[in-house]
């Protein structure tokens, strides 16, 4: 039997196989709110017959935001035109869905990625960005502005706020995002923390913010709700945020009662040198959880179904995480199924289409 097509519980949720669709920046909204784009592409996912949806890097406040084009849910508007996409994918797919919750930080108000450039002044759409200190990330990014305690609050109650509205949307599972350099990110490094106040300095206060916000989320979502974070184990920059790192953070979110962790690595620093192959995250994992015990999603270059097998059999990690591959394959999880032997749940409109030599391939959706 498929290891990989077996379920999983993440706390409360039980996904139907462990394939999980990553969160992909899509740089199509407007002024924060979903569009057509957004329910053709997830419905598009949704059909996958993937474990788990996580919905693109959604901002929590408008400062919050990679680019102008980015998904935002910080008021009544934003939720509105995300709710449309939602219960269109929910008519046709029970797929559980999640959605990545972000602030950008000092990476906030660039262009989006098919037209490179310069930081985008507010006079032409853009506006401040924030950060732990006073660093910009490199030549192109503006110069960030350092929170005061204030904003850091009013930061806190953003990520609450968004978690409320996602779960008034239905969304199964929370991810936090605390990877690629974005704030919360850039408060764990000490390379982007200068910080002299209790959010600087030593690991624990720079693991602060963090577990606050990991706590409000907890807090206003039900039980019934998973939560989850996706970190960077690794800057790749030498006396910058580490693996040895990670695993503080990982026994602490764990004691909060954090139902998975997403490995990632890097976007944090210009500097970075990372060692590009297939699995090469995948220790960053399997180090998470052996060490903490907790779920963990691997990700980064897995492409192909056996290895995605040999990851989750033996031990590696719990779930394998798919971005740019199931982009360019939306049906990457039919095709892991044939070669793998095991079924996966598609729409019955799609049941003609299996091929005379798999048998028994679909089930209903």
């Amino acid at each position: 039997m498929s290891q990989l097509f077996t379920p999983i519980k993440l706390g409360p949720v039980v996904l139907p196989n462990r394939i999980i669709i990553a969160p992909m920046c899509q740089y199509s909204a407007e002024d924060g709110k979903a569009t057509e784009w957004h329910t053709i592409h997830l419905g598009q996912l949704a059909f996958s017959g993937s474990g788990l949806l996580i919905v693109e890097a959604t901002a929590v406040e408008p400062e919050g935001r990679i680019s102008p084009g980015d998904l935002g849910l910080w008021n009544d508007e934003t939720e509105q035109a995300l709710t449309t996409t939602i219960q269109a994918v929910r008519k046709y797919s029970s797929m559980p869905l999640s959605i990545q919750l972000a602030h950008a930080g000092r990476k906030a108000s660039m262009p989006v990625p098919w037209q490179p450039g310069p930081a985008v002044t507010p006079e032409n759409g853009g506006w401040q960005p924030v950060a732990p200190s006073a660093i910009p990330f490199d030549k192109h990014s503006a110069q960030p502005k350092a929170l005061t305690q204030e904003r850091i609050t009013s930061i806190i109650a953003s990520f609450a706020h968004s978690a409320k509205r996602a779960d008034k949307l239905g969304f199964e599972v929370i991810e936090i995002h605390a990877a690629h350099g974005y704030l919360l990110h850039e408060f764990l490094s000490p390379i982007s923390n200068h910080r002299e106040d209790q959010y600087g300095g030593s690991l624990e206060n720079r693991m602060r913010l963090t577990l606050e916000v990991f706590a409000a989320i907890r807090k206003v979502l039900p039980a019934d709700k998973a939560v989850g974070v996706r970190i960077s184990a690794s800057d790749w920059v030498e006396n910058g945020w580490d693996l040895q790192q990670s695993l503080t953070l990982c026994h602490q979110l764990k004691a909060l009662g954090c139902d998975y962790i997403h490995v990632s690595s890097g976007g944090l620093s210009a500097q970075q040198h990372i060692p590009l192959s297939p699995n090469y995250q995948v220790p960053f994992a399997r180090r998470i959880k052996a060490e903490v015990g907790m779920p963990t999603i691997a990700v980064g270059l897995i492409t192909e179904p056996e290895q995605a097998e040999a990851i989750i059999a033996t031990g590696e990690a719990d779930m394998v995480a798919l971005a740019r591959g199931i982009l360019y394959n939306p049906h990457w999880p039919w095709h892991a199924a044939a070669a793998l032997g095991a079924q996966v749940s598609v729409p019955k409109q799609y049941w003609r289409s299996q091929p005379h030599r798999v048998k028994g391939l679909f089930t209903e959706d």
